[in-house]
């Protein structure tokens, strides 16, 4: 059966040493689809309120600036800069260690733990007081928070089929866009309890959102199952979340559609990292997603106060600077649906990175102009496409690994590139670049021009592989066809000569 110019990309041929699997599917499709809409129901809230979380604690230090933070605990912006990337350095330094936890522990255990973690470390950022507490608190935070998001993504590899994978990833991701948008919209209400116990506005905003992981780390703790073989959460360990039936059905399609998820290894040999790391495709995305997260790490910091420099006032800015998150939503859907449905991965992230691009040549553009409404659209348009170029390069990139080993090391690899990215993209707005940035938004473009040059290589790779696979198939049809002329016609000759025959 011929490989049709469609699927070329959606999966990646199985790997020779794979064991094929001798399964079959015994369920109606009407038992398959009620299973996995409760799964649907149970994994992805689950998994994406802990993304919104990250993001809420993540994030609020671009809210807390707008209230004087800076001032108050005595530090200046490049102090300030140094401590967004001590957080990046704390999550890479860390993200494989994380990993390393998860695959031991389980992912309802690890990333249980982990919200309980960074919920105190975001908790505690209340109180400090000076340059020093502050470094610290931001490198503790980076080092509880690194290996979530790509441990979210293995557990979503766990439970769904490759297709429905990549999927999937764009939903977790919309925790991330939607704790950027709700954490300056909730910071707008928060700040305004400056004086509040004698206590700053950024004081509470940091306390209560801490609070709020805190209390979501049991959820995962009472919801989350830890996996097919261990269908119970961490806090109740004798429940099981799904029925015998529902468990064979779940597991056994994934296994259909992936053999090797069934067979746990207890490590990953050194020729599968030859293998991932000599693969030239899978560098190119994550060199994308290390151009394009630095400056959209950069600009989300500084976005509300960016805003307040129109002439906002500094908590209004907060949310103002709230609109182009929320707008990025349906947005996001759009491209992701467009990406998936019509099997256009490429495309989508190049219109992505095209767009985000644009929004920082507006941003400079309208630098020379004293209409704020005519600034404050071009920060609302990066918002719209800042992000989510990411989560589609991670799809694309998921389906160009050859095998499930090479999956995981991608996404490992992805996702350190995407925080690394957040090392030089805190150092891109600088004190003696405010309040205008033009370098700031310079460089900015220049970096997303390189993502876009190396996404068009990709794309015109892929349609070079798509036509050479074309011409095999056609060249085996042929041959097949050929092949059932010949036997056709000496079936023929045998049986002009013994019709008995």
């Amino acid at each position: 059966m011929s490989v049709s110019e469609k699927d070329l990309d959606r999966f990646s041929a199985p790997a020779t040493e794979e064991e094929a699997v001798m399964l079959k599917s015994d369920w109606t499709p009407a038992e398959e689809l009620k299973a996995k809409r409760k799964m649907d129901m149970i994994i992805m809230p689950i998994l994406t309120l802990g993304f919104f979380c990250l993001q809420l604690d993540r994030g609020n230090i671009a809210n807390a600036i707008t209230d004087r933070m800076m001032p108050d605990i005595g530090i200046n912006q490049d102090q300030f800069n140094v401590g967004q990337q001590m957080l990046s350095l704390g999550i890479v330094l860390f993200e494989v260690p994380a990993n390393m936890c998860l695959y031991r522990f389980g992912p309802g255990r690890w990333l249980t733990l982990q919200l309980f973690l960074f919920g105190i470390v975001s908790t505690f950022q209340a109180f400090q007081t000076d340059y020093g507490s502050f470094i610290a608190t931001r490198l503790l935070l980076g080092i509880t928070e690194s290996g979530f998001i790509p441990g979210g993504l293995w557990t979503l590899s766990t439970w769904y089929t490759r297709e429905e994978t990549a999927k999937r990833v764009m939903f977790f991701y919309f925790g991330n866009q939607f704790g950027q948008a709700s954490s300056k919209l909730i910071a707008y209400g928060v700040l305004h309890m400056r004086g509040v116990g004698g206590k700053p506005g950024w004081f509470w905003l940091f306390a209560l959102m801490g609070a709020f992981t805190i209390l979501s780390g049991f959820v995962f703790g009472f919801f989350l199952p830890d996996s097919f073989k261990n269908p119970t959460s961490t806090f109740l360990p004798r429940r099981r979340l799904f029925t015998e039936r529902e468990l064979h059905i779940l597991q056994t399609r994934v296994l259909i559609d992936d053999p090797m998820k069934g067979k746990k290894k207890s490590h990953i040999g050194l020729g599968a990292f030859k293998k991932a790391f000599g693969y030239w495709r899978l560098w190119v995305h994550l060199l994308i997603s290390f151009a394009n997260n630095g400056p959209q790490r950069a600009f989300d910091t500084y976005s509300p106060t960016i805003v307040g420099s129109f002439g906002f006032g500094d908590l209004q800015s907060n949310a103002l600077a709230s609109v182009g998150f929320f707008l990025q939503i349906p947005v996001s859907y759009v491209f992701s649906y467009v990406s998936d449905h019509f099997n256009l991965r490429g495309p989508t992230v190049m219109v992505g990175l095209t767009c985000h691009l644009i929004g920082y040549v507006f941003n400079l553009g309208f630098t020379a102009l004293s209409d704020r409404n005519v600034r404050y659209f071009g920060v609302v348009w990066t918002q719209v496409f800042g992000t989510f170029s990411h989560p589609l390069n991670i799809a694309w990139m998921s389906l160009t690994a050859r095998d499930s080993e090479e999956r995981a090391l991608a996404m490992a690899m992805v996702i350190m590139g995407a925080n690394t990215a957040g090392i030089y993209g805190a150092q891109i707005f600088r004190a003696d670049d405010r309040p205008l940035y033009r370098r700031g938004f310079s460089i900015n473009i220049a970096i997303l021009a390189v993502a876009i040059g190396l996404a068009a290589v990709r794309f015109v790779d892929d349609l070079r592989r798509r036509r050479k696979q074309k011409g095999l198939n056609e060249l085996s049809e042929e041959a097949s066809n050929e092949a059932g002329d010949v036997v056709g016609a000496e079936a023929l000759s045998r049986f002009r000569e013994d019709p008995k025959a």
